[in-house]
């Protein structure tokens, strides 16, 4: 099968022989014949097989054949992501694909200036990507309309809930026309998203091209025991073992990705760190740089879990666990991607058990574990495996109370030196799925 084979138009087909895409991949071959064909949609599939390209090419080619030419302060088509790193990434592979098209895109996000945002949208722009909050911003000042949208894509739909967005696609989905083509792509859809499918589109056809919740496997895993506070000092000496040349770290927190970056500078290793609290000028030049080779080690939060394509990044590395077990899989497919293969790394210590089971049981896989000399945790991290089950140590049978014993007393109950608290469970955020109005809606 050949992407001229899918019906695409020569000027997109001539754009990918310049990008170099020559066979098409599962997804973009289910998908763009029925995003052409006018179809809602609902495509899952693994992180770096070529969602964007399922989407977008039909899209802009939908956009070229068809309807007027776009109105001032207006967009035709609209995608939404969660992130601005995303929102980039996403319109990069959109302009590339439309290089040889009469059509405009543009990236609207927050974090920068609203106003030359405002001044681009005056003319128009064909296809629009954005993330909800600068979106409902540019709608509320009159800088949007978007009763001429025909196309709406969601990408990675299940982030936006993680991250709070609930209110904010309700009060998107009443500014959008009746009439118009809706598509969600994402790698993972939770039970959430799929309630959010059915109040959202039109009879979808859905597309699931590997089996769900599923990582890719042409990432290598496994899971290093340790104690928590000797994280930092492990992956500095797994570091200078492995001899690692660029690493993609991911840490839970603002402030570990802060206290982790400045103690790798203070070791003289050159490493930069990307979160929320950066301004995006920031973030973007470190992506730029990490990307570029000049910056060897990249600490982020979850902000960098999706939209982050780096060409064969070779190793993952997660400081801390995902607070959501979904997240793991995105994280870890930003290696291995377009047929490159890559590794994952997952330093975990004892309080981090439930979290890793949770990963476990969501990829139904076990990870294997590698215990590094010299760095077994005092605190032991259970068993666990892809049934979600924690396997707990047995526990060490009761010393008898004797006269002048070196037992700790506790409540009365004396407790071995040697037994290990169980470690707490993570809980997971409550996700919000938006309520919209579900009345009758206008044929196509």
């Amino acid at each position: 099968m050949t992407f001229a084979t899918l019906g695409l138009i020569e000027p997109l087909l001539r754009a990918l022989e310049t990008l170099g895409y020559q066979t098409p991949t599962p997804v973009q071959a289910q998908a763009i014949p029925a995003v052409l064909a006018g179809r809602d949609l609902m495509a899952a599939a693994q992180t770096g097989t070529g969602k964007t390209a399922g989407f977008a090419l039909p899209l802009l080619q939908l956009l070229t054949m068809e309807g007027p030419k776009v109105a001032a302060n207006s967009a035709r088509a609209l995608i939404l992501c969660p992130t601005r790193e995303l929102a980039e990434q996403v319109h990069a592979s959109v302009a590339e694909y439309a290089q040889h098209l009469p059509l405009t895109t543009y990236a609207v996000y927050g974090g920068v200036s609203i106003n030359p945002q405002m001044m681009k949208l005056r003319k128009g722009v064909d296809i629009l990507v954005a993330t909800p909050g600068r979106l409902i911003d540019l709608f509320r000042q009159n800088a949007l309309k978007l009763n001429q949208l025909q196309t709406l894509v969601l990408d990675e739909a299940d982030r936006m809930l993680d991250l709070g967005f609930s209110e904010e696609l309700a009060n998107i989905y009443r500014m959008l026309p009746k009439k118009r083509q809706t598509l969600l792509f994402s790698a993972t859809f939770s039970d959430d998203i799929r309630l959010l499918a059915g109040q959202m589109l039109n009879d979808p056809l859905s597309i699931e091209v590997s089996p769900r919740n599923v990582a890719a496997n042409t990432v290598k895993q496994w899971v290093v025991p340790v104690d928590k506070k000797r994280k930092a000092e492990l992956f500095v000496h797994l570091m200078r073992k492995g001899r690692w040349k660029q690493v993609l770290v991911f840490a839970k927190t603002r402030n570990g990705v802060d206290a982790l970056v400045d103690k790798l500078q203070g070791l003289g290793i050159n490493a930069d760190g990307i979160h929320g609290d950066k301004p995006q000028a920031t973030r973007q030049r470190a992506l730029d740089r990490f990307k570029a080779s000049e910056v060897q080690i990249l600490v982020a939060t979850d902000v960098a879990a999706r939209g982050l394509d780096i060409e064969d990044l070779p190793l993952v590395v997660n400081f801390d666990l995902p607070i959501v077990a979904e997240d793991y899989i995105h994280r870890i497919g930003r290696t291995g991607r377009a047929g490159n293969t890559g590794e994952a790394i997952s330093l975990v210590c004892a309080d981090e058990v439930n979290m890793l089971s949770a990963i476990e049981m969501l990829t139904r896989q076990t990870l294997s574990r590698k215990m590094e000399p010299d760095f077994e945790p005092e605190h032991r991290v259970p068993d666990t495996d892809a049934s979600g089950q924690v396997v707990k140590k047995p526990k060490k049978p009761k010393k008898p109370k004797t006269s002048g014993s070196g037992g700790k007393r506790n409540l009365g109950k004396w407790v071995d030196s040697g037994d290990v608290a169980p470690a707490e469970p993570s809980i997971k955020p409550v996700r919000k799925v938006p309520v919209f109005n579900t009345g009758p809606r206008k044929k196509k």
